[in-house]
């Protein structure tokens, strides 16, 4: 690590529980301060009400902040039942009220109709941006817009228990799936309106609860023990890219932004040993055991798209 007027410069992820009550970017704020780190960002906002899974990427890791977006993701929600809100969570305001609540049976038999390529419009408190302006800040202003439904993947949704008012269920999803959106249409659809009122978010990727740390826990421990104690590697969530051990030249090469031509009968060899076939698109270089860059393959050439400085 080293020393600049901006703070230390720390590579790497840590796998933080976020605690009910904060944003995604007060998490930030204070690891931050603990470590008094350079450069950070986080990997999928959660918000105040949420708790659970926040991956933060500290130096080059940022880098890879995308590829762990991707990954996908598992919740644990509750649904209470009579209830629809602005928000489509409990932070909101009371728009439409039911006394009707649904049997176990109804809730089960419709759990497969939100399994698969599903039809999903975000909520108008959402990220999503239109003209330019996030959908939330449009919302709060008042004015109603209209956000186009999109097709995003859940792979799993199933009923953990009951209560007379609430659901509670676990959902894993890929990619841009909202959560408060299932909780708005199940409770549409089963005539009895419905919001999230508790959202944990148990795994992004590789990072899970059983790996993660509290923060306030961090916030002690950071006081009296090295970070990269806490820290997973730069690679943590590149883990499905394969890798290509580069020679000294090819390093030389690629740290100066040069393409890499394979074109040997060793180079193809070198290749199909990666793993790394006419189907890659993208490849993790490592050059002295770390991670060097991220190339893009095209046919055999490789070009870097992003170079670590580890």
């Amino acid at each position: 690590m080293s020393r600049n007027k901006k703070g230390i410069v720390i590579n790497g992820w840590l796998n933080i529980d976020k605690p009910e009550g904060l944003t995604s970017n007060q998490v930030i704020g204070r690891v931050r301060r603990a470590l008094n780190a350079q450069k950070l960002g986080h990997a999928g906002t959660l918000d105040p009400l949420a708790t659970g899974i926040l991956p933060i990427a500290l130096g080059e890791a940022t880098k890879t902040i995308q590829f762990a977006q991707d990954h996908d993701k598992v919740y644990s929600f509750t649904i209470t039942w009579g209830e629809a809100r602005n928000t489509d969570d409990r932070e909101g305001e009371i728009t439409h009220t039911s006394d009707k609540r649904p049997a176990v049976t109804d809730i089960t038999a419709l759990l497969p109709r939100f399994i698969g390529e599903i039809e999903q419009t975000p909520p108008q408190f959402s990220a999503i941006k239109i003209d330019g302006e996030r959908a939330y800040d449009l919302a709060r202003s008042g004015e109603q817009v209209e956000i186009k439904s999109r097709l995003v993947s859940v792979y799993d949704l199933k009923l953990l228990g009951t209560t007379a008012d609430t659901a509670t269920l676990e959902l894993h999803c890929g990619k841009g799936t909202y959560v408060r959106a299932i909780a708005r249409d199940m409770g549409l659809i089963l005539g009895c309106f419905g919001h999230v009122s508790a959202l944990r978010r148990l795994a992004v990727g590789q990072f899970s609860t059983e790996n993660a740390i509290s923060l306030d826990t961090f916030e002690k421990m950071a006081q009296s023990a090295d970070p990269d104690r806490f820290l997973l590697p730069v690679e943590t969530v590149l883990d499905d890219i394969p890798a290509l051990a580069l020679t000294d030249d090819e390093i030389s090469r690629i740290k100066q932004g040069q393409t890499l031509k394979l074109l040997s009968r060793q180079d193809i060899s070198r290749l199909d040993i990666a793993g790394i076939d006419e189907t890659t698109d993208l490849v993790l270089a490592i050059g002295d055991n770390k991670p060097l860059a991220l190339l893009e393959k095209d046919g055999i050439q490789l070009h870097p798209v992003r170079v670590f400085n580890l």
